[in-house]
This record gives C-alpha cells, sequence and structure tokens, in this order.
C-alpha cells in the first residue's frame, strides 16, 4: 500500500528535482521501480501537492551504495547553486542505499542549504520535522544492498561456472543476435585482428603495428563500435580515431578469446560499495575452450604468445634501470605533453627524458627533448641550492621577492575571477526571473507553448553554462585561498632542502610542481638547453644576481658540450 505524506506547497521559487534511480541489480524487486512508474509517481505527486517548476534527474543502470552517478552530480551541481528548492524521490532507497552518505545529505546538507526532501513512500517530509525512523530505515536499505548484491554473485558465479560469456566480447566478436550468450565473429574486425597476428608472427613490433593500423585509417576499437552503434564502456571520445596504441596491440596478441576460448573471472569488485575491478589470480579463473569460432588459430596463438614472451621488456635488475624521480615531473616547452623515462638498451646507465608527442613517434612534436637524467638532476640540485643560499644569506630580502611574486599574482586573479563570478551569479538570478515571468504569462495564455518551450530551452542552456562558469570560478578562488598559506609552506620546504641538501621524491613533491624541457639549440661546444623549473604555488622565479649561478656543461660526447640554461638566463 502506498504511504502519503502531507505536503504544504512551496513558497520557494527554485527547481522541484524529481529523482529516480535503478540499477541492473533492482530487477530482483519488481516492475514498480521501474524508471517509467518512478516518474509517473512522482509527477502525480508533486501535481497533487502544488510543486511547479519540475525538473526529473535519472539514474538508470547505477547502484545505490555511491553517490558517482551523472544525474545525481548534476543535481547537486544545481543543489549547490541554490537552483532547487525541494528534492522528492518515491523512497529513500531510491535516493542511496549507504546509510552514512544518505544520513550525511538528510540530515546535514539539506537543511544547512534549505532544501526539502520528501521520499513519498516512506512518510518521510522534511518540512514536518526529523524522521525518528530514518536511520534505522537507511541502514535497512543497505543491508538489502548487500542482500541484493550477494544474490547477483552467486548468480554472477554459477553462470560463469556454466561457461556463459560474463563480459562483453572482445574486439573482433559481437553478440549473435538470437542469443545474447553466444559470441560470433564480426567478418571486418575480425580481419584486422588477423593482420595483427600475421604482422607479429612476420617480426613487427607493436609499436610498428600500431603505426601501421594508423597509415592505413583503421579505426581503433572504440571508435569502430561507436561507428557500429556498440554501446562499450571505456573513453568514447579521443582526437584521433585512427591512432592505435602499442598496449591496444599487445593487449589483442595476448587474449586467448581469439582461440575459440571463453575465460571468465579475469577481474572482481572489492565490495557491494566499491565496484572499481581488480585483476583477480589466473588460479581463480574459469577457462572453457573452443566454446565459439576461432578468429585465430591455436598453433598460431601459442606461436605469438612464444614470441610476444621473447621480446617482453624484462623488469629493472639493477640500481640502473630503477623508476627516475623525475617521472611525472617533466613536461615538453613546446607542445606541452610529458617527457617519457627511457634507457639506452646497450648501456643502461644513459638514462634520458623525451617528449611522448614526439613526431618519430606518431607524434606532432618537432623535436625530441631530449635531456640526460644525470644532467637534469645536477641542474635542478643547482638551483635548489642557490635558493637555499638566498634564504639563508638575505631571508628577509627572499621573504620579500615571494610576497611580491604571489601577492601580485593572487591579486590580479583575485580580481578577475570576483568580478567574473558577480556577474555571472547576477545573469543567473535574472535568468530564474525571466523563467518565472515566462511561465507566469504562459499560464494566462499571454505565451504559446511553442514560446514556452523554445525560450526555456534557451534559458536553460544559458543556465547550465553559467552554471559551469560559476563551479569554475569558485574552484579558481579556493586555490587562491589556499595560496595565502603557501609562502610558508615553501619556505618550509626549502629549509628542509636545507638540512638534507639531496634530492628526494618528498623534496621534490614539495618544491616542484612541474619542470619544462626546451630543445638543444646550436652546434658543438655552443649548443645550449633551457630547462625551466616551475615551484609549487610561486611558479617561476627569477634568483637575483647578486647569488652565483655558475653554468652547468654536460659533455656529452667527446666533442660535442651542451650548456643548460635557467629561466632567469
Amino acid at each position: 500500500m502506498q504511504g502519503k505524506t502531507t505536503a504544504k506547497p512551496t513558497e520557494k521559487m527554485g527547481i522541484t528535482a524529481l529523482y529516480c534511480r535503478l540499477s541492473r541489480d533492482d530487477g530482483t524487486e519488481g516492475d514498480s521501480n521501474s524508471i517509467a512508474n518512478q516518474k509517473k509517481l512522482l509527477a502525480k505527486y508533486a501535481k497533487e501537492h502544488g510543486f511547479t517548476n519540475t525538473r526529473f534527474y535519472v539514474d538508470d543502470g547505477y547502484t545505490g551504495t555511491n553517490f558517482n552517478r551523472p544525474d545525481f552530480q548534476r543535481m547537486l551541481a544545481d543543489m549547490d547553486m541554490g537552483y532547487i528548492s525541494t528534492v522528492i524521490v518515491k523512497d529513500s532507497s531510491r535516493f542511496g542505499r549507504n546509510y552514512l552518505e544518505v544520513g550525511q545529505y538528510t540530515d546535514y546538507y539539506f537543511p544547512e542549504n534549505n532544501i526539502r526532501f520528501i521520499a513519498i513512500n516512506d512518510c518521510i517530509d522534511s518540512e514536518n520535522g526529523e524522521d525518528e525512523l530514518a536511520p534505522f530505515r537507511n541502514v535497512m536499505n543497505e543491508m538489502m544492498a548487500r542482500d541484493i548484491s550477494r544474490k547477483v554473485r552467486s548468480a554472477h558465479k554459477i553462470r560463469g561456472n556454466a561457461g556463459e560469456p560474463l563480459s562483453q566480447p572482445p574486439y573482433g566478436y559481437m553478440k549473435a543476435p538470437d542469443n545474447k550468450k553466444r559470441w560470433i565473429i564480426d567478418t571486418e574486425a575480425a580481419e584486422v585482428v588477423r593482420r595483427v597476428y600475421r604482422l607479429c608472427i612476420e617480426g613487427k613490433g607493436n609499436e610498428t603495428i600500431a603505426r601501421m593500423l594508423q597509415e592505413d585509417k583503421v579505426l581503433v576499437p572504440m571508435a569502430y563500435w561507436q561507428s557500429k552503434g556498440l554501446p562499450r564502456g571505456g573513453k568514447k571520445t579521443q582526437a584521433d580515431p585512427y591512432k592505435w596504441c602499442k598496449t591496444t596491440i599487445a593487449k589483442m596478441l595476448s587474449q586467448q578469446e581469439y582461440c575459440c576460448d571463453i575465460i571468465n573471472f579475469k577481474s572482481t569488485s572489492k565490495s557491494f560499495r566499491n565496484k572499481t575491478r581488480v585483476e583477480n589470480p589466473k588460479e581463480n579463473w574459469a577457462i572453457f575452450k573452443d566454446v565459439h569460432e576461432p578468429i585465430i588459430d591455436r598453433d598460431t596463438w601459442e606461436q605469438v604468445q612464444k614470441l610476444v614472451e621473447k621480446t617482453k621488456r624484462r623488469p629493472p635488475k639493477d640500481k640502473n634501470q630503477k623508476k627516475s624521480i623525475f617521472t611525472s615531473f617533466l613536461y615538453c616547452g613546446d607542445c606541452g605533453h610529458k617527457l617519457w623515462f627511457n634507457f639506452n638498451q646497450k648501456n643502461p646507465s644513459i638514462r634520458f627524458f623525451s617528449c611522448s608527442n614526439y613526431k618519430g613517434m606518431r607524434g606532432t612534436c618537432e623535436n625530441t627533448h631530449y635531456i640526460r637524467e644525470d644532467a637534469l638532476e645536477q641542474i635542478v640540485l643547482m638551483e635548489l641550492r642557490m635558493l637555499a643560499d638566498f634564504l639563508e644569506s638575505a631571508e628577509e630580502a627572499f621573504a620579500e621577492l615571494l610576497e611580491k611574486k604571489t601577492n601580485k599574482d593572487m591579486h590580479r586573479e583575485r580580481t578577475a575571477a570576483e568580478g567574473a563570478l558577480a556577474t555571472a551569479r547576477a545573469r543567473s538570478q535574472k535568468l530564474l526571473g525571466l523563467f518565472e515571468k515566462l511561465y507566469e504569462d504562459n499560464v494566462e495564455g499571454k505565451v504559446t507553448d511553442e514560446w514556452f518551450m523554445r525560450l526555456s530551452q534557451k534559458y536553460e542552456n544559458e543556465q547550465e553554462e553559467l552554471k559551469r562558469q560559476t563551479l569554475e570560478l569558485k574552484e579558481k578562488l579556493d586555490s587562491i585561498d589556499r595560496m595565502q598559506t603557501a609562502k610558508d609552506d615553501f619556505l618550509k620546504a626549502i629549509r628542509k632542502f636545507m638540512e638534507m641538501r639531496t634530492l628526494t621524491p618528498v623534496i621534490l613533491r614539495e618544491l616542484i610542481e612541474k619542470i619544462e624541457v626546451f630543445p638543444v639549440e646550436g652546434t658543438g661546444k655552443d649548443r645550449t638547453q633551457r630547462v625551466i623549473i616551475h615551484y609549487r604555488f610561486v611558479g617561476t622565479l627569477d634568483i637575483p644576481g647578486i647569488i652565483h649561478r655558475p653554468p652547468y656543461i654536460l659533455d656529452s660526447r667527446k666533442g660535442v658540450a651542451i650548456e643548460y640554461l635557467s629561466n632567469a638566463v
């Protein structure tokens, strides 16, 4: 029997959010929770109780155990902006099944933001005061989610152990139209798979194969599925739909499914709350052979596995091959892409970085931006030691430099951001007034339904853009506020370096934001390379000329030297 709440018509003119949610697991609860039925119930309730300016927020296929749902996040953003005055759901389980997070919203967030919350079937209306049973009901909702998860996992395990494929078919296969549990060959994609295996046997490396497919304008798997209208998870957009990655080739060459096998339980989720997939040990896999038609015969697949094993790069065996502490700090000074860490295969002691977007690796950058790790270490050490010497010999001048640097930048950015934010908020409020007047004119017959729909859509689109701008500006102002204390943190980090006088990952993280590397210029002994260090919170710093700045010169090979220039040169 459906419960009723005694609702008082809202006097606030904000949006009444009608929130619907249904997860794939909720199918066990019957049709009453379908999105269509939830919408029908919420719309009927809103109309009967005088709620106007309603808007649906719908998450179809999302679990209630966490709140990282697209339309919930959209609704939350609208609530943060002050657009929403009331939230109505069918029952509290539709809102969420994590009792701690549900309580955070109903007990703290909604009251603090003056938002009315109504759960129809649970007889909850925040206008009527607190509901003493709500915490217990939230706990029961979470226990139900746990029970549903257990049942789904059990059914999942039964199907998987019976040989039914639990994952989407890999590139080269598709689901049979008459039986979704059976895979059939996708002729067009399968031909690409066969070509990849053929090229591997011919001795081509993964990078070479990827380049050949790109040159021949072969769509990458995600772009191919999109072109065929096939729904698949993963990143939906990329700049170049033909740019194959060597890791995609490597994965394709390792998939046993291509020789007619089904492999279940390759991955698992941590818990019913955390749906993140993690790898399952191979001993827990369930392998069923000769289930569907093969794209690659088993002999060819096994031959490729031997070739792949031979060409695999071995894990580091000595200290020269360990990960560099500068990894993730270096960026190309021209194109802005990250620099990748490498080491010379013949002489592992030579460790270096180069641009990940270099045109020689199918990118667009004209230069490798090559820099040796040992040279980079000396440059950074030299710059940090000069900073430490400056702080030690002229602490007041150093503090004044930081103050001038940060205050100048912060004042300019804060003034611009505050002005833009005030403009966006004023326009947002004006749009709300325009929409209210438009709604009243439509009710009174002064504006036709066609014009109402057209103008309301225009206002809504502008409101969405203003909301995006406002959130960005608020985040910018928050970061500026955090910079107020940055000077003290920066000074503490330099003093820590003064004590150690050595580079460590912790020192780098506390002092440096990024390092830009530019290409080598000049020839012979006149070769130079510019390196710019961007410090955390304060950006680039020009150290006064009173501090001696010795040049750092690397004899890269006989007769060839490179002098490294800092930002101040």
